[in-house]
């Protein structure tokens, strides 16, 4: 998904002649932390709400270099630069700029989660597995055979290094809940599993023999 999908152009954007205090007040008025900062309709850069309110002179003018910081994204970049900038510097929102720099709308950080959540398949059912493996022995063709070994395959993959121990830590989402038995393969072929969030298969089965005993005592 592109950054220009996700564009928000509710969110209003200040002047470098504005005062602190309009600032302020629009950022309560919105719920945010920042705001892109502009001059003669150009992008010059994104306000914080602390730098603000750390600011010790209450006459200074939001043209001073200091309060504003050089963040924005291009629309058609992939939403993983802008999920990477807001993350990396804690921001409420991010502009989308041009090459002209002109301001072409925000980038709101609720808005990207609630992408970031569709984008890795957390609306479907199914369960999560974390494995753990060395670099040279991750293979995404064997871990995708050996789920569907078990008739289930792998709807959501996604990998990390440990910086701690440089082993890679893999993530899987798979399309049924019941997880035991691809469990036992992962571990019969030496991958560690971390943990797990599914259901096991003998507790369908306590599920099933108890519905089983109430229907028996309702005859």
């Amino acid at each position: 998904m592109l950054v220009s999908q996700l564009l928000n152009s509710n969110i209003p954007n200040l002047s470098i002649h504005d005062k602190p205090a309009l600032a302020l007040g629009l950022m309560d008025d919105y719920d945010i932390l920042h705001l892109p900062v502009l001059s003669e309709e150009k992008f010059v850069g994104l306000v914080s709400k602390e730098n603000l309110l750390d600011a010790e002179d209450g006459s200074i003018h939001l043209s001073d270099p200091i309060l504003l910081q050089q963040l924005s994204v291009r629309p058609d970049e992939h939403f993983f630069t802008a999920l990477r900038t807001i993350a990396a510097h804690e921001l409420s929102l991010l502009p989308v700029v041009n090459e002209q720099q002109e301001l072409l709308g925000v980038i709101l950080t609720a808005e990207l989660l609630k992408t970031l959540s569709v984008f890795l398949g957390n609306e479907d059912k199914g369960a999560v597995i974390v494995l753990e493996t060395d670099k040279r022995n991750f293979s995404f063709g064997e871990l995708s055979r050996l789920v569907e070994t078990n008739d289930a395959y792998i709807t959501q993959l996604n990998t990390y290094t440990e910086s701690s121990t440089g082993l890679v830590i893999i993530t899987l989402k798979i399309n049924k809940m019941e997880v035991s038995d691809v469990v036992a393969t992962f571990q019969r072929y030496e991958y560690v599993v971390r943990y797990y969030f599914g259901e096991e298969e003998y507790a369908n089965e306590l599920k099933e023999n108890y519905r089983h005993l109430i229907s028996y005592l309702n005859m």
